[in-house]
């Protein structure tokens, strides 16, 4: 039995939809927009990229030597996440996320460059299944980011360029929540005298569908060589507000059992229908780097600083019906993203490389979804590049991404059906693994 579930109990499970949406970037941001740099760490603030240049420094495209220059690359990411609750070791089932990027450049002069890329800057697919214990929270959700940026680098004086892209990011969302857990609503059916009992199987459950509008900033750099072997580089990307117009949810009922689902539907049914919206900010980054390099061997190191500050609260209204609004505390930090890689180029068809992440966390354990469950993360890095002929190189990646866990990360949600606060609990663990395949061709 399915049913239209909207206007006030549909607040508590929008707000579900745009957290997950937030989080995602932290808990699975998505760092393999590029299969070559991948390898080195995913930096590329301060080195010389081609297209690919435009999206870690603008700036960087300027330096490009060739005519034309593009590149495509395809990742797969494989996470796996478990939840400690109770001593009970609960895991995830997840599908595999396949993030893209596909870019292209080309010289206006031998000191300006044009170009556009169009990439997946966030993205992740988490399945706790439908009968944990938090399911309350999130059962599963399929997130989804798309940026156009058009770009143009301009090479001022030999050594110093500047560069700007206009960002054009919308996304979609599929998130599946329980409403009340099998032993909550046990408790009210014993209340009421009656012997029929859930346990562990989730009465109710909402699917959500959404999507943000598009949403435009300003991706800028500057990068200037301080001597033959060492270059230095900056990065800014705005702030841009997502916005949601509306979004629809449907409720779907664990059981068949007329009188069960009487009691149900009496706490459901009735709900007109409405729109809400909303907005949310993608924060701000800002990131700089240093590369040394010769002839054979480039090493970079840099730092990006991520203005999560931003997302202090979500703020939902509804159409028709401001006695629903919500005011919602989300108290995420400012956090760092600190990485470094090197490459050798051990012959004139082959490079290899290696890097190094260190992803810190801006989730407060008091206000911790598993939606995608935030932690500090330790990235390794490994990559080749082979040039079956001078022009034309066939890039490969491999990551691991291992969490460092979070105990005692808890989250109070309302319950739907009581209107009382709930608190969930939970011990979190992390780890994924990630390949990438990828494509370079210039002349």
């Amino acid at each position: 039995m399915k049913i239209t579930f909207m206007k006030g109990r549909a607040l508590i499970l929008s707000a579900s939809l745009l957290g997950a949406t937030a989080v995602m970037a932290e808990g699975y941001q998505v760092n393999t927009i590029s299969t070559r740099q991948l390898g080195m760490g995913h930096t590329g603030f301060a080195l010389k990229l081609g297209a690919e240049s435009q999206f870690f420094n603008p700036a960087g495209m300027a330096f490009m030597d060739k005519t034309v220059d593009l590149s495509a690359s395809m990742t797969a990411i494989s996470p796996t996440c478990t939840a400690i609750v109770d001593g009970k070791k609960y895991k995830t089932d997840n599908d595999i996320s396949t993030p893209f990027s596909v870019f292209g450049a080309f010289s206006i002069y031998d000191n300006l460059k044009a170009g556009i890329g169009v990439y997946t800057p966030a993205g992740s697919k988490i399945n706790w299944t439908d009968n944990w214990p938090g399911s309350t929270l999130n059962q599963s959700v399929s997130l989804a980011a798309f940026t156009v940026q058009p770009t143009v680098s301009w090479r001022i004086i030999p050594k110093l360029a500047i560069g700007a892209g206009l960002t054009m990011t919308w996304g979609n969302v599929d998130l599946h929540k329980g409403l009340i857990t099998g032993k909550q609503f046990d408790a009210i059916l014993g209340a009421m005298g009656s012997d029929m009992r859930f346990g562990d199987i989730t009465p109710a459950s909402a699917v959500l569908t959404g999507s943000a509008r598009m949403a435009f900033g300003v991706n800028l750099g500057a990068m200037y060589d301080i001597s033959d072997h060492v270059t230095a580089g900056v990065n800014f990307r705005s702030k841009s507000m997502m916005k949601v117009k509306s979004g629809t949810t449907e409720v779907k009922y664990g059981t068949s059992d007329p009188t069960i689902l009487g009691i149900l539907s009496s706490k459901l049914d009735g709900i007109s229908k409405t729109n809400f919206s909303a907005e949310m900010p993608c924060p701000a980054t800002l990131g700089f780097g240093g590369s040394w390099h010769n002839s054979r061997v480039t090493a970079d190191v840099e730092a990006q600083l991520t203005f999560w500050s931003a997302y202090k609260v979500l703020d939902i209204k509804f159409d028709g019906a401001p006695q629903f609004d919500q005011h919602l505390e989300k108290n995420y930090k400012n956090s760092w993203l600190v990485r470094g890689g090197v490459e050798w180029k051990a012959t004139q068809r082959l490079d290899l490389r290696a890097g190094m992440m260190l992803d810190f966390s801006p989730c407060d354990k008091d206000f911790y979804n598993p939606e995608t469950p935030g932690m500090t993360k330790v990235e390794p890095t490994v990559g080749l590049t082979f040039r079956p002929i001078p022009n034309l190189g066939i890039n490969a990646a491999f990551m691991y991404i291992a969490g460092l866990g979070v105990d005692g990360a808890s989250y109070t949600s309302t319950n739907v059906l009581t209107g009382k606060p709930d608190k969930f609990t939970a011990d979190y663990r992390l780890h994924a693994f990630v390949g990438s395949i990828g494509v370079s061709l210039s002349f």
